[in-house]
């Protein structure tokens, strides 16, 4: 690619970005959603992280990127372990440290 075409690219992404995330600050209160639209993109957050997070827990980079559910995969003993932790002592900073700490173990053994 030249550099023109590169910021075309760069100039386009942008345009779309603005558009798509102003669009609701522009139309102000004129537009309502439906009370169930507002209950479902409450959830929208947590689904976009699930996305991201699960396949890098899931995927096996030494494997051709195939799904590995194995006990030798130490992403997704860790995220287990951490999720655990989470669940019985409900403190995100605890959770972060103790996840990485795992992993490390996991990693290194």
């Amino acid at each position: 690619m030249t550099d023109i075409e590169i910021w075309i690219v760069i100039l386009s992404i942008w345009l779309a970005t603005f558009i798509a995330r102003s669009g609701f600050w522009l139309a102000g209160n004129r537009i309502n959603l439906p009370q169930r639209v507002q209950e479902a993109l409450r959830y929208a957050p947590a689904c976009a992280l699930a996305a991201i997070i699960v396949p890098d827990f899931l995927m096996n980079p030494n494997l051709a990127n195939h799904w590995d559910f194995s006990w030798h995969n130490p992403k997704l003993m860790a995220g287990i372990a951490a999720t655990v932790f989470f669940q019985l002592r409900k403190n995100m900073l605890q959770t972060i440290i103790f996840g990485m700490v795992v992993f490390t173990a996991l990693r290194l053994l």
